[in-house]
Order: C-alpha cells, then structure tokens, then sequence
C-alpha cells in the first residue's frame, strides 16, 4: 500500500477518515493490480491511464472518475451533486458499492480499449 496515501487520508476530516479507507480498500479489491499513486494531491489509480481518484472533506466523499465516467453513469447519479469531473457522496449515508463498482469496471474497459487501440491489438 501506498504510504502517501495512508498520510492523505489521515490528513482528511476525521469524520471521512473510514469511508475513505473502505473505499481505498473496495478499490484495491476491485482492481488489484491498478497502481496506487497520489495525483493533483489526490489518491488515484492507474491501469493504462487514470482510472479514478477520491477525496475527502467535512461533508462528503469526491470521487472522480474522470469526464467518461461521469457522463456514462449521469442518469445513475442525479441523485447526488456532480459536475463533469466529480461525484460527491454524502458522509451521512453509505458509499454506493454497487454504482462505484460499476463506474470502476466502465474506467477500466474504456482504458484497455484506448490501450489496445493504441498498441495495435485486435479486439
């Protein structure tokens, strides 16, 4: 584990503090063999390009799943504040796992498509 990260995360609100670490740790588990690095002061992860990064505040959980994410998950998320780069979640209610997980595993398909294109691989 990255230890910026163990140091971002106890730099946080302390009232975000256990979400974050879940989320670290639901990331990690999800995507196991995406890089963990600190990017724009944030933690993200890496896996033929960013993925998503996150951060904590006073009252909410930022995730951000770059603008591809956002716009392909908008209808998902009307229910919370977003803008074109970043989804908050409120700290008085549980992270959705479910829509994360699915927002993580979009990032993840968009990036080996643009990686294999790239590298002239046949889908």
């Amino acid at each position: 584990m990255n230890t910026e990260i163990n140091t971002y995360i106890l730099s946080c609100p302390t009232q975000a503090q256990e979400k974050l670490n879940k989320l670290r740790d639901f990331i990690i588990q999800e995507v196991p063999q995406a890089e963990e690095v600190i990017s724009y002061k944030m933690p993200a992860y890496k896996l033929h390009g960013m993925l998503v990064y996150f951060a904590g505040y006073e009252k909410h959980i930022g995730l951000y799943p770059t603008g591809s994410g956002i716009k392909h998950f908008e209808q998902e998320i009307q229910s919370y504040k977003y803008s074109k780069g970043t989804i908050q979640f409120p700290l008085d209610q549980e992270l959705p796992y479910d829509l994360i997980r699915r927002i993580i595993q979009f990032r993840v398909q968009e990036n080996e498509l643009k990686f294999q294109l790239k590298n002239g691989e046949k889908m």
